[in-house]
């Protein structure tokens, strides 16, 4: 119903920078939040960065003043740009949305949370 495709993860040495990108399509309504988790070999999934459709933002302690997220409402398409990365960061990042499809007649879906495949962040030290 929509599919959540990601791109721009890859192999960098610390302190560097990366830019994910992430792409809904699909037969969309509306979307309301986006973001970004990762989750790292052993670790459970968690919450990297968020943003609302008017552009509110959320973090993890561990990323702010070093992540920025935003988004393009147009293209449907939320970033995660990605500076000073520590090798902490290594993780596979997963991209979130909560989306409303379009109506079936009168019938109106409720949001729902989809997920996209996931892209390797490795920050080698």
């Amino acid at each position: 119903q929509v599919q959540l495709v990601e791109s721009g993860g890859g192999l960098v040495q610390a302190g560097g920078s990366l830019r994910l990108s992430c792409a809904a399509s699909g037969r969309l309504f509306n979307i309301n939040a986006m973001g970004w988790y990762r989750q790292a070999p052993g670790k459970q999934r968690e919450l990297v960065a968020a943003i609302t459709s008017g552009g509110s933002t959320n973090y993890a302690d561990s990323v702010k003043g070093r992540f920025t997220i935003s988004r393009d409402n147009v293209k449907n398409t939320v970033y995660l740009q990605m500076n000073s990365l520590k090798p902490e960061d290594t993780a596979v990042y997963y991209c979130n949305a909560e989306a409303i499809l379009r109506p079936s007649g009168s019938y109106l879906y409720p949001p729902y949370d989809y997920w996209g495949q996931g892209t390797q962040v490795t920050v080698s030290s």
